[in-house]
């Protein structure tokens, strides 16, 4: 089930998006759930057509955290090697934004790069977490681009800056509940043309991987997301520029870079 989080009329609601097509082609509807999605939940019956709501970023969560060099051939075209443990830093909740909306070119950098990334999200609260219990804490996957000022990483020792900034986090356009993500074509596309192609399958840490590790450190929450690294291809964002992230059979994540301010 494909659920997205959406404004209409000055209201904010969860839905089961249902039909086929894309978020720009049409044929899509929203039927609105009763409550939130991440306990048992009634679909109301009540459906609108996706292209008369926005969509918003599909969880708001409490914490994002981010996984770095977890694809081999990435780690290498930045010149580094394959880390012993899995590099985890955090994205602050002010860096989400949903699909469709700006990217901000930070005034403090001059290489903005996109990552685009499958984005696990949780589905309860959950802490040691043992491997066979994984898939019982992940509610579903939906696209994310960890946005990165590349100098600015190079410079400062701590990615906080650089990967923490507001509008560096675009997730979406919905979470898609039912999916096995072991095999998973990622795909970033700016202006249209390829930048990234990769699959899931080339993490070195999977996803069960990931979640014991973080979850032997920290508390995970409902909404709580996991970024899980990038593929190789990593590239320049210009103002002006629209990148899409597409993931095989969750859908595409599209933003646009302003200048900001």
């Amino acid at each position: 089930m494909r659920i997205a989080r959406f404004s209409i009329d000055g209201n904010v609601a969860f839905g089961a998006v249902e039909g086929e097509g894309t978020v720009d082609s049409g044929g899509l509807v929203l039927d609105i759930i009763k409550g939130i999605p991440y306990t048992d939940f009634e679909l109301s019956g009540t459906k609108v057509p996706l292209s008369k709501v926005r969509l918003l970023p599909p969880v708001l969560p409490n914490k994002i955290v981010a996984i770095g060099r977890n694809y081999a051939e990435h780690a290498a075209e930045l010149g580094h090697e394959i880390p012993e443990v899995p590099v985890a830093f955090f994205k602050p909740t002010t860096s989400v934004i949903g699909p469709g909306d700006a990217i901000e070119y930070p005034s403090f950098s001059n290489e903005l790069h996109h990552e685009a990334e499958l984005a696990v999200v949780i589905g309860r609260m959950c802490r040691e977490v043992p491997r066979e219990r994984v898939k019982d804490v992940i509610f579903g996957y939906t696209c994310a681009n960890d946005v990165t000022a590349r100098d600015t990483q190079a410079r400062e020792k701590q990615w906080a800056r650089a990967k923490g900034f507001d509008t560096s986090c675009p997730l979406g356009p919905w979470v898609e509940t039912e999916l096995d993500p072991s095999d998973l074509a990622i795909q970033a596309t700016v202006n249209g043309e390829q930048r990234q192609l990769g699959r899931t399958s080339d993490m070195i840490r999977s996803i069960e991987d990931l979640v014991v590790h973080i979850t032997e450190a920290m508390t995970l929450l409902p909404g709580d997301v996991i970024l899980t690294g990038t593929p190789a291809g990593v590239g320049p964002l210009n103002v002006g520029d629209e990148v899409a992230v597409t993931i095989e059979g969750i859908g595409t994540l599209t933003n646009k870079v302003i200048k900001r301010g």
